[in-house]
């Protein structure tokens, strides 16, 4: 089975690197894109680039984190992708309603817990006390020392502001941290049901639980696809 791995907006593709090993070791193919800051490109064109990237992938499962998901329907559809996983993503507003910046001037609070709005993403990259406590405070020691490594800024201006038109998607399963201190648990949740139809499977964990939870994530990944 082929993964193709969309990370967020404050982190590089290393990041995925434990939860590759654990689907690699059973077998899996699984390709990590590297996205950049594209200025004027949209969700569409990052998919291209995703295609670019990894031309070989069959029919592949799409994982997306945080900002990423707002790549992650246009990319399944590029790939043909079966499923989506969206772990601690954005899911955006798939009638074309609404663009995700227009969300997040209408409806941010309850998007974000207001702290967050406190702090820019530079922060995050060049203050190692506030990447802890937002992105990481699940992680032990080692697992935080890896996950530092993993920082960088990802600012899809186009997929923000862009209004998302999407039906006809592959199923999904969507993984929500209750402990996330970036985007709201309950947010994540009821746009599962309201814009996917499923409902979420809820673990304990921060906003990047695929580093201290890669197994667990495997585990319910494997279960579903």
């Amino acid at each position: 089975m082929d993964f193709v791995m969309l990370h967020g907006t404050t982190q590089t593709p290393a990041c995925w690197r434990p939860l590759r090993s654990i689907l690699e070791q059973q077998g899996h193919r699984t390709f990590a894109a590297d996205l950049t800051d594209q200025p004027g490109w949209q969700a569409e064109d990052y998919a291209e680039e995703v295609h670019r990237q990894f031309p070989e992938t069959d029919s592949p499962t799409v994982i997306a984190h945080s900002g990423g998901g707002l790549l992650a329907p246009a990319t399944a559809k590029r790939l043909d992708a079966g499923h989506i996983v969206w772990i601690g993503a954005l899911i955006p507003d798939l009638t074309g309603t609404m663009s995700m910046m227009e969300e997040l001037e209408d409806h941010g609070e309850e998007m974000f817990p207001p702290e967050w709005f406190q702090w820019s993403g530079a922060d995050l990259l060049t203050d190692q006390a506030v990447s802890a406590y937002f992105l990481f405070h699940d992680c032990d020691l080692e697992q935080l020392k890896f996950a530092l490594g993993t920082l960088r800024l990802f600012q899809p201006q186009g997929a923000f502001t862009q209004r998302h038109h999407h039906d006809d998607l592959p199923k999904h399963t969507v993984i929500v941290p209750r402990q996330d201190r970036v985007i709201r648990p309950e947010w994540m949740c009821r746009a599962a049901q309201e814009r996917l139809g499923t409902s979420a499977i809820e673990i304990d964990g921060d906003h990047c639980p695929h580093i201290p939870r890669a197994q667990e994530i495997a585990e319910i990944i494997l279960r579903r696809v």
